[in-house]
C-alpha cells in the first residue's frame, strides 16, 4: 500500500490522540505536540509496512504533512 497524504495524516493523528480533520497538512507539526520519540515511532512503522527509507533528519528538518508526503512516498 502507498504511504498517501492522508495516511500520513492519519497515523500523525492517531500518534497524537487528534482527529485527523484538526491536523493541519501545512503546519509545523512541533506546535500540535508531536515529538522527536512519536516522529521515530511513526517512520520505524512506515519504514516497516511501507518500505520508506526517509529518515529522521528528513522529516525532522521540516515537520509537516504536505512536505512529508512527497519524500515518504518518493521512498
Amino acid at each position: 500500500m502507498t504511504l498517501t497524504l492522508e495516511l500520513i495524516r492519519h497515523d500523525v493523528s492517531d500518534a497524537l490522540g487528534e482527529n485527523p480533520a484538526d491536523i493541519p497538512l501545512d503546519e509545523n507539526l512541533l506546535d500540535h505536540g508531536l515529538d522527536s520519540v512519536r516522529i521515530m515511532s511513526l517512520l520505524g512503522r512506515w519504514r516497516r509496512d511501507h518500505g520508506v527509507v526517509a529518515d529522521f533528519a528528513d522529516l525532522a528538518e521540516q515537520p509537516a504533512i504536505d512536505v512529508w508526503a512527497p519524500l515518504l512516498e518518493a521512498s
